[in-house]
């Protein structure tokens, strides 16, 4: 008997199940949803989405400057698609900056001498932020590297990209460009 309720093996009674807790499928989507809007809640999890405002990061390197946009790459050392990337954001700074864009990469690596050795083979023309304990990647549930963003002066994620392929970049340009302009 199930000391948590008066009906023998109850499926939500944990105490008296040998294995597995089974729960239908109605009570599982319930559990699902209030757990996401208590993450959501709590702000620790805030997947960057385009639309939305974004949420302060604490870094202040990417805090929006008026008439500004920033486009705020996240980067780790070990990262592949990443020292792809920076030859581009170069290019894109010195095109782009000129007419209000702001590049800033932030890295996420533990330890600083992994970035500055990346640093060295592949240098930057812009802005780099550091985040040692990944915080703000967290902070915006960011799951890929690179994922970049663009946000606007009022601080309005314009759009965001994951990953990166050298292919792609003068569509990834043409985006940047076409949201700079509305």
């Amino acid at each position: 008997m199930c000391t948590c309720v008066s009906k023998p093996l109850d499926p939500l009674c944990i105490a008296s199940l040998p294995g597995p807790i089974k729960l239908s499928p109605m009570k599982l989507k319930w559990i699902a949803a209030l757990l996401l809007g208590l993450l959501l809640q709590t702000g620790r999890v805030l997947a960057v989405e385009a639309g939305k405002p974004l949420p302060v990061l604490d870094l202040a390197e990417v805090q929006s400057v008026p008439g500004q946009f920033v486009y705020i790459d996240y980067w780790a050392s070990w990262c592949g698609p990443c020292r792809q990337s920076f030859p581009w954001m170069n290019v894109l700074q010195a095109k782009l900056g000129p007419k209000g864009l702001k590049v800033v990469a932030v890295n996420v690596d533990a330890k600083r001498a992994d970035a500055d050795k990346f640093l060295a083979h592949t240098p930057a023309q812009f802005t780099i932020a550091y985040d040692p304990q990944g915080l703000s990647a967290k902070r915006l549930a960011i799951k890929t590297m690179p994922t970049s963003m663009l946000v606007s002066p009022e601080g309005l994620v314009l759009l965001v990209h994951s990953g990166f392929r050298t292919e792609e970049a003068g569509q990834l340009e043409a985006k940047i460009l076409g949201a700079m302009v509305r």
